[in-house]
């Protein structure tokens, strides 16, 4: 996977719009976990990709270092030729002299060699630079899309336990006859008033039989007053 491969699919990845792709999906739920593993499997790679690049850089900033400081050394061993030279001929041996500036300019050699690779690699870790901080952010966003995917998808699924449970309950309402919930009890109701009215009917009945027992014992009270009376007549007479 090329460097411009990875900042792409970065790129492309942490700008996402969910809420766009939740709103095309025929099932939310599944949308999010296929979005969740793809997520989750570019990040991996993604997060190998970056490693390897920026394990790339650190050796050119490695590299850098050394023919700086290569540069430096010879730089110094040219100053330290030189002088020798200088003393050298001073010492008036001119042959020994020579020697040791022949040498100073083999250091200042190696020296302008280790300064032009150094200076020609800092541009390209300049970029390199560059790349890894916008691959680094990139990731950052991906793992932030990650989560916000992972709490959609939570978020998703207690809604839609939630409406579940809610249609059973009010299919379960619908059993017992949701336009009358009392229904039931009125029917019983009903029953007890025509038993209490049956029990109202039996007691007038009976209630009336027995003001008919007592008038009949009222007439035949009358009838024995009028019989006593009619043998107290006879027999004062």
């Amino acid at each position: 996977m090329t460097k411009q491969t990875v900042l792409g699919r970065v790129t492309q990845l942490a700008k996402a719009n969910i809420n766009a792709l939740l709103d095309q999906a025929e099932d939310p739920q599944k949308m999010l976990d296929q979005l969740i593993r793809d997520y989750t499997s570019n990040i991996s790679e993604a997060e190998q990709a970056v490693a390897a690049t920026i394990g790339n850089l650190r050796l050119m900033e490695q590299d850098h270092r050394e023919d700086a400081g290569a540069a430096r050394e010879w730089g110094e061993k040219a100053l330290a030729a030189s002088r020798k030279a200088d003393e050298l001929r001073a010492a008036g041996s001119a042959a020994d002299a020579d020697k040791f500036d022949n040498l100073a300019k083999v250091a200042l050699g190696r020296q302008l060699q280790s300064e032009k690779e150094a200076s020609t690699a800092e541009p390209t870790i300049a970029s390199q630079t560059e790349v890894v901080d916008k691959l680094k952010s990139g990731l950052d966003q991906m793992k932030a899309k990650l989560a916000e995917l992972k709490s959609k998808r939570d978020e998703l699924v207690a809604r839609a336990k939630s409406a579940q449970a809610q249609n059973q309950m009010m299919d379960s309402v619908k059993n017992i006859n949701v336009l009358d919930p009392t229904s039931e009890i009125s029917r019983f109701e009903d029953k007890v008033r025509r038993e209490e009215a049956k029990a109202v009917g039996k007691q007038e009945l009976a209630a009336s039989s027995l003001d008919a027992q007592f008038e009949q014992l009222d007439t035949l009270g009358a009838g024995a007053e009028v019989e006593a009376r009619l043998a107290a007549l006879k027999t004062s007479s």
